[in-house]
């Protein structure tokens, strides 16, 4: 059984809500950042990419985590965000066109992380975990949301989504894609009481999104039990729960920054060792992935990439027994092409290797390698979510940033104080 915890949120004080939230501070770069903060210095940018405006500085740098927990400090000193009284749950609902994605914002145990009750499939990257840790550490609080996932019983997302039929939203915040994000708080102990009761039969929760976030968030807690100033708030952290059936997933795109020694046609000839590759036209660069002109298989994969200012399409058989790690896309990528072709040993580290979400339209792929920033991009497809869970479940490690799932939350929505 999982264990969840009501708590007292931060969030934006009436009047200032639309102003203060913010995108999550993975999915901007510090001159993205800083465009926004240009236009609006309330945005919670200021305290999660605090970097931004120290462009100077490298962001690991002192004086960026000193600058974030200034700027939140003083949002809560000037009354510009307020702690609710009492703790409760909250509703978080998200409308994206015709899609609602509604969510249970809780606070759960450092423990049930270490125990493996809460499951990632994902590794994290040591810089961003070493960032991450500083910033909580740093701010004294969890100030993005862990995305996590549960497999339903049956009845929690209708009781949860019932709630929030019946209240009226303590916030209603709109964004530029037309979405609109609605937190709905729950601090009636007969309701509180009422969720835990339907949580009962869940036994284990998913990272779909904040690997990061939630790793960090137990480094800095076992920080503190080292240091002695540990809390029974530094033991928890903040999450939104979303029933799996019920949210959205996307590919993961990979752009490389150079081929190293080979040529674009030397980099081709090697990817024909491996299958067929063959130039495409009339691909949609609105669209969120390539689709594939060869549909892909049980004894067939298909990648796309994006090389020399066009688009191909890359077959390759798949290998009787690949199990579930090795019968990934991702996973292929890797130790077939990344690796052994392009000396792109760790995908957690390896400077030469960025990502983009899989959200993102295949436009922004095209710009970054036509202006010459990236030399190649390689575009997947998505995943089932099942078989995220089921490698999760079975102890199973994805590579990094594998998949991209929807709805993206909002930071500085509300932030959990670990003190």
């Amino acid at each position: 059984m999982v264990q969840l915890h009501p708590f007292a949120a931060v969030r934006p004080a009436p009047g200032h809500a639309q102003a203060i939230p913010s995108v999550p501070y993975d999915v901007v770069s510090a001159a993205e950042a800083r465009a926004v903060l240009e236009k609006n210095p309330l945005s919670f940018l200021s305290v999660i990419r605090s970097d931004a405006d120290l462009p100077a500085l490298p962001p690991d740098d002192d004086q960026v985590y000193e600058l974030a927990a200034t700027r939140f400090a003083r949002l809560l000193q000037e009354g510009l965000m307020v702690q609710d009284p009492t703790p409760g749950y909250y509703v978080y609902e998200i409308v994206s066109g015709d899609r609602v994605y509604t969510g249970l914002v809780a606070c759960v145990d450092v423990g049930d992380y270490e125990s493996g009750v809460i499951r990632r499939h994902e590794q994290t990257r040591y810089d961003k975990e070493r960032d991450r840790t500083r910033h909580i550490q740093a701010v004294n609080a969890n100030t993005g949301l862990v995305f996590l996932l549960y497999r339903d019983p049956g009845g929690v997302h209708a009781r949860i989504e019932g709630h929030a039929g019946r209240v009226v939203p303590v916030m209603d915040v709109g964004n530029d894609r037309g979405e609109r994000h609605r937190l709905y708080r729950c601090d009636d102990p007969g309701l509180i009481a009422a969720v835990d009761a339907a949580f009962a039969g869940v036994d284990a929760l998913y990272i779909a999104d904040g690997h990061h976030r939630a790793k960090s968030a137990v480094n800095a807690a076992q920080e503190r039990r080292a240091n002695g100033t540990a809390s029974p708030e530094s033991e928890r952290f903040m999450a939104v729960l979303f029933a799996h059936e019920h949210v959205r997933l996307h590919g993961y795109s990979r752009l490389v920054t150079d081929l190293g020694p080979l040529s674009p046609e030397s980099f081709l000839r090697a990817l024909r060792a491996l299958g067929s590759i063959e130039p495409i036209d009339g691909v949609d660069l609105r669209g969120f992935h390539v689709v594939p002109r060869t549909q892909p298989s049980a004894d067939r994969r298909v990648l796309h990439l994006y090389l020399g200012g066009r688009w191909y399409e890359f077959v390759c058989r798949r290998e009787p027994g690949e199990g579930l790690i090795h019968g990934l896309d991702v996973q292929f990528l890797q130790d077939r092409v990344l690796g052994p072709i392009l000396g792109i040993t760790d995908p957690r580290g390896d400077p030469r290797l960025h990502y983009l979400g899989g959200a993102s339209p295949l436009s922004r792929l095209v710009t970054q390698v036509d202006t010459g920033e990236y030399a190649v991009a390689f575009s997947l497809q998505p995943l089932p979510i099942e078989t995220v869970l089921d490698c999760a479940d079975a102890g199973l490690v994805m590579p990094p940033k594998s998949t991209w799932f929807e709805p993206k939350l909002l930071s500085g929505f509300t932030v959990h104080l670990l003190d």
